[in-house]
């Protein structure tokens, strides 16, 4: 039998192996150092496997307990769920089943996008083939068919889901290992993407005058709350009415980037923004619905379009640019760095800088987003 401390300093080796702890539960430990409970018993004279989770997260004490439960259930008839044989599993049919468990919760745009990634690139290639067929080869081969396209910045994310089936697959008893964890570096290294901007004063207010001569209400007001707010575009797009409390915008940890909930102090140029708007679209969901009257934000394409209709070309200004632009403006003006950084939702990697908190420097971060529209508007006159 196992102890805790033997399963805790099992080390990873070249290949997956197995430490037996008895009547039937085992741990599997794999090359990349993941170490999963699986419990092994027989139906009917064939052999079963079943993923009881992952170490740490279930304990030797919880596993025991699960293989007891499961045991114990069998012996009055009842068989455990979803069993999976040694015979092999397709990977279309575990994509399914992670899709139940992965998306439970997440943001409809996040799925949209993992379904897009899935439909478009992995199942055509990897759906039809078992769990047991698919190889590192096999995967580097389909990233860079991706790459080959030209969408180097896919390629990983293609990478990253299938690791993360093959990986619920191992913690479900299903498969051995994860060939997406020896292309580590296999592939092309990102490009940085540099968003065009605006860092020149007389620039800026060739842009602010160009918005507010604009005649689409709505689009103005979009365009002109992406400035004020310097907010990420997608967060901008979907802004809910329930969001605005006040003079802030409280944007919840499932809309933003780094999945952490983001205060947005407004200053009064963005509440006089809000104040144009809300006759219009206050008594729907978002701020910014889209023209087609569908239940949707607008188009993720709107405030880029009315840039282009302004007579702005993509290599002047993008809606992302405007982050930029604030950094910029702010930086030379002698702002605190972490006063910037926290108020466009960057999180440091540092482990002691990034400890991250939604109301850090807020005051300071008040006075920051205030001194931001008066400078806008100085320009503009």
């Amino acid at each position: 039998m196992l102890t805790e401390l033997q399963v805790k300093n099992a080390k990873p080796r070249e290949k997956t192996y197995r430490l037996a702890d008895s009547r039937g539960l085992y741990l599997r430990v794999i090359p990349s150092g993941g170490k999963y409970w699986v419990l092994r018993y027989w139906e009917d004279g064939k052999e079963h496997m079943k993923g009881l989770g992952a170490y740490p997260d279930i304990t030797l004490r919880d596993a025991r307990i699960m293989r007891d439960e499961i045991q114990m259930g069998r012996s009055k008839g009842v068989s455990p769920v979803s069993p999976v044989g040694v015979s092999p599993v397709l990977f279309g049919d575990t994509v399914k089943e992670w899709m139940k468990i992965r998306m439970e919760g997440k943001a409809e745009t996040y799925q949209r996008t993992i379904l897009f990634r899935l439909n478009k690139y992995v199942l055509p290639a990897l759906g039809s083939m078992k769990l047991a067929d698919i190889t590192s080869a096999k995967v580097l081969e389909l990233c860079r068919s991706v790459e080959d396209r030209g969408h180097a910045e896919t390629a990983k994310r293609v990478r990253v889901i299938v690791g993360q089936v093959f990986r619920f697959a191992i913690a479900s008893g299903w498969a051995e290992n994860d060939p997406t964890s020896a292309l580590r570096g296999a592939l092309r290294p990102k490009t940085v993407q540099h968003y065009a901007t605006m860092d020149q004063p007389e620039e800026i207010a060739l842009l602010m005058r160009a918005v507010a001569a604009y005649p689409y209400t709505v689009m103005r007001c979009a365009v002109l709350f992406s400035i004020y707010t310097f907010a990420r575009p997608g967060e901008v797009r979907s802004a809910e009415w329930s969001e605005i409390r006040g003079d802030v915008w409280d944007i919840p940890a499932g809309k933003m980037k780094m999945k952490r909930r983001h205060l947005v102090p407004l200053s009064t140029q963005a509440q006089a923004v809000l104040d144009e708007l809300r006759p219009i679209t206050g008594k729907g969901r978002f701020l910014f619905p889209s023209p087609r009257n569908d239940g949707r934000c607008m188009s993720e394409n709107g405030v880029r379009v009315a840039l282009r209709a302004m007579g702005f070309t993509k290599d002047q200004i993008t809606p992302h640019g405007f982050r930029s632009m604030l950094s910029t403006i702010a930086n030379e003006n002698g702002w605190n760095r972490d006063v910037i950084e926290r108020q466009l939702a960057h999180v440091e990697t540092n482990a002691v800088r990034g400890a991250y908190n939604h109301a850090e420097y807020l005051p300071e971060r008040r006075r920051l987003m205030q001194w931001w529209g008066d400078y806008l508007d100085g320009l503009r006159e």
